[in-house]
């Protein structure tokens, strides 16, 4: 499987509110995700994506 990125809105928990990230596309218990890291506070990043 070739490695994905997803470039989008994710929602940051500690600043709460939506931030503009890339981060890389993973597999969790067969969930797809999106993983990045927050460019105001440095938090990990995840937003749940649709099975595709």
């Amino acid at each position: 499987m070739a490695d994905e990125t997803y470039s989008g809105e994710f929602y940051c928990v500690k600043c709460r509110e939506k931030r503009e990230a890339q981060g890389d596309v993973v597999v969790s218990n067969n969930r797809r995700m999106a993983k990045a890291v927050c460019p105001e506070c440095g938090t990990k990043l995840n937003r749940i994506l649709g099975k595709a």
